[in-house]
């Protein structure tokens, strides 16, 4: 069964910043397992970095889902699903626009 290890609603990322490590915490260190991904901002100019134990599942690549109204949806809003071998997890959001971006994500994980 799949376990929320991170979410963010509204999480804010200012003019041409990039956020802090959003998985943080004991959470961070996975074992083999999924991981699954949903996002969705608030409009064109969001980058998704996300990797496990080093290896990069998305590399600063624009953040498809955008919308300012609406819930998020885990079967609409999918930026990564894929089964991992374990590490520590980390995850950055990167404004490429001259104003801020907010975002709602969350990160989900379950053990095989």
């Amino acid at each position: 069964m799949a376990m929320p290890i991170e979410t963010g609603v509204t999480f804010s990322v200012g003019a041409y910043g990039k956020s802090i490590n959003l998985v943080a915490g004991r959470n961070q260190f996975l074992q083999k397992g999924r991981i699954l991904v949903v996002a969705k901002g608030s409009a064109v100019g969001l980058n998704v970095s996300f990797s496990v134990g080093g290896v990069p599942l998305m590399d600063d690549k624009a953040l498809m889902f955008i919308g300012a109204t609406g819930s998020l949806n885990v079967k609409d809003n999918v930026v990564i699903d894929q089964v991992i071998a374990g590490g520590v997890a980390e995850m950055y959001l990167r404004n490429t626009t001259a104003g801020a971006l907010t975002t709602d994500y969350a990160v989900y994980f379950t053990p095989l």
